[in-house]
């Protein structure tokens, strides 16, 4: 999904059939997208601190209350038509601690409360949030992992090291090409430097490191700055890929990373995510039975 620098005419690709579709959403207008999951996204509208969730696809809108998001990243767990969604988003206080702000829909106000931090986690507008096994997954700018568990509202950093890539990865603009997801329990990071080859890393839990993969047995994973997804079941061509929100050739084609042939396509293409504002779309999956003709 892409975001209009003016107006409120928003561009949608579907890399399966390759096609662009193009909507008008005049309900978006003066927002920016900060979050995506089950075909709903999480906007926020900067002017009135407005948040609220938009399903594109029905243009259901489900407002929360009013709260200033100008410089955190947030996430939510589960659709909000479900009663266990939960609205996450977490700043830094000071060096030792942050706040940490929940909201369900339906709620009058956000709850926020301050916790104890251990450094070397920093927070900042470049953090990658997901949710897993109940868990809030936090990925700082330098790679640390903080948890937060919203039924204990406990917040905690792991002992885990940063995955360990090659010194050429931290060129200028490298903190633009990390992403993460989750999938099926586990939580998986990519990063990516211009020309060279993406790492795929997987948390072993139970020895507290990142696995680098080989392989994705299967999954594909759609990688954008602000949520990335990962989806099984999709046709052949498509398994083992990692598909970046960056569309080539007047919108017929967007980048993608082939695990098995280990090489991106179109093959003289790569991800400079040092070109591009991150903030202009990202990935949405839409129901089975969505149109947008």
């Amino acid at each position: 999904m892409y975001f209009p620098k003016y107006g409120s005419l928003y561009e949608f690709y579907d890399p399966a059939e390759r096609k662009t579709y193009s909507l008008e959403l005049p309900e978006l207008q003066g927002s920016r997208a900060c979050y995506t999951k089950d075909g709903w996204l999480l906007l926020y509208r900067p002017r009135n601190h407005g948040v609220f969730f938009f399903n594109p696809f029905n243009r259901h809108m489900i407002k929360l209350p009013r709260f200033e998001l100008t410089y955190q990243m947030v996430a939510f767990s589960d659709a909000p038509t479900s009663d266990l969604c939960v609205v996450f988003t977490i700043k830094h206080i000071s060096p030792t601690v942050v706040a940490i702000s929940t909201c369900r829909p339906g709620d009058s106000e956000w709850t926020t409360v301050n916790h104890q931090n251990r450094l070397p986690f920093v927070s900042s507008i470049w953090n990658k949030m997901v949710f897993c096994s109940g868990m809030f997954y936090c990925l700082s700018l330098t790679g640390w992992l903080g948890v937060y568990d919203p039924l204990l509202r406990a917040w905690s950093v792991l002992h885990v090291p940063p995955p360990r890539c090659p010194e050429n990865f931290f060129a200028k603009n490298w903190w633009k090409g990390k992403f993460m997801a989750e999938h099926d329990g586990d939580i998986l990071v990519i990063y990516t430097c211009n020309t060279e080859t993406p790492i795929i890393f997987k948390l072993d839990h139970s020895e507290m490191v990142w696995e680098e993969m080989q392989t994705l047995n299967g999954v594909t994973l759609f990688a954008s700055f602000l949520s990335s997804h990962s989806r099984t079941e999709l046709p052949g061509a498509m398994r083992n890929v990692v598909y970046f929100s960056k569309v080539r050739f007047f919108g017929k084609r967007c980048i993608s990373y082939s695990v098995d042939d280990r090489r991106y396509y179109p093959r003289k293409e790569c991800h400079d995510w040092g070109e591009q504002d991150p903030f202009e779309n990202i990935w949405i999956e839409p129901p089975r039975d969505a149109s947008l003709n």
